[in-house]
């Protein structure tokens, strides 16, 4: 049902982008300068959430968005996602999700947008002795899959970018789903040669690949579209496999193993190791105050809902400790 739908927005998009083409034949071109889609679906949406009520709802009712445009099974996003747990934890919800009534689930709703927020909640949820005393913040609306979509581009576009290979697997999605590149354009907001650029890669490089590097936050298409043309001779993609189970492979963050990957390709072997990750646990007669994670991406804190008091109690401080580690470490000390 889900790709015939998408199958007709399609169809309706180039209907639209035709006539328009048609009119611009009939027409002297106007020197006015036209916004990009993005733009004019962030000013609809301000519009609608200007007269929207918001709603504390059950997290364990809210489903995801049917359309994936995030990893998941990513270390760099575990790390963000316990940063915004710390972040809900210490100072609330500030942003409200926003959900339609699920198409097929009485009393339960879908995700259009919020998808880090919704899986931070839940996770708090677990963590907690009263769950059913978690909620949520969220706009319920009406939206068509069409609008659903939409509404996912917006946010993706203003508050959470997508990283370039995540723009490049959603892109894929919707051409499975029927979309041809022209539709695909408003959706991500951008050009048809850009999207061209995100079939490039996916057409070569498999997604099982794609998957065990993950996000990539620091790489772009450049080095994609490079690891691309390696993969083009498809007897490459054996040695790619075998190394992406390595150890090595999975302790480095985003940036190290599309650099291991492609050096796979090309024949050539890592010489250098990985530093593997690191948890530290903070507990005392019992009791957990919190965890610290270290990792080729970074070190993040984080502290459990029920220790809220605690995580108060250190933000305060912080800027004393600073200066105590500033003074320590002064090379005149």
């Amino acid at each position: 049902m889900k790709k015939s739908i998408l199958r007709r927005m399609a169809e309706e998009a180039e209907n639209r982008t035709d006539v328009a083409e048609s009119d611009e034949t009939e027409k002297p071109v106007s020197g006015r300068r036209h916004s990009s889609p993005v733009i004019s679906n962030v000013g609809r949406a301000l519009t609608h959430l200007g007269e929207d009520t918001i709603l504390s709802l059950d997290p364990a009712k809210i489903d995801r968005s049917p359309y994936q445009d995030r990893f998941d099974n990513d270390e760099e996003a575990e790390a963000e996602l316990d940063a915004l747990k710390m972040s809900i934890a210490t100072e609330g919800q500030k942003i409200p999700v926003l959900v339609r009534p699920h198409p097929s689930k009485r009393d339960h709703y879908q995700l259009a947008y919020g998808h880090r927020r919704l899986n931070a909640i839940k996770s708090m949820m677990g963590q907690t002795d009263r769950p059913e005393t978690v909620k949520i913040k969220a706009y319920v609306r009406d939206l068509t899959d069409r609008q659903l979509i939409e509404e996912q581009a917006v946010e993706n576009g203003i508050r959470e970018n997508l990283t370039w290979i995540e723009q490049a697997m959603w892109a894929l999605q919707l051409k499975e789903a029927g979309l041809s590149n022209r539709a695909i354009c408003p959706v991500l907001g951008l050009t048809e040669a850009a999207v061209s650029q995100l079939f490039r890669v996916t057409s070569v490089v498999p997604s099982d690949v794609v998957f065990a590097i993950g996000r990539a936050k620091a790489v772009g298409r450049p080095k994609w579209t490079a690891f691309a043309d390696l993969l083009k001779d498809g007897s490459k993609i054996s040695a790619v496999r075998d190394v992406v189970q390595t150890s090595g492979f999975r302790q480095a963050d985003g940036a190290g193993r599309i650099g291991i990957a492609m050096m796979a390709a090309a024949g050539t072997t890592m010489t250098h190791s990985v530093k593997p990750a690191e948890t530290v646990e903070f507990a005392l007669g019992g009791r957990h105050f919190g965890r610290m994670k270290n990792s080729a991406s970074g070190t993040t804190v984080t502290i459990p809902k029920a220790e809220d008091a605690f995580a108060r109690w250190l933000a305060e401080r912080m800027p004393d400790l600073m200066r105590e580690y500033e003074h320590q470490t002064s090379p005149s000390n």
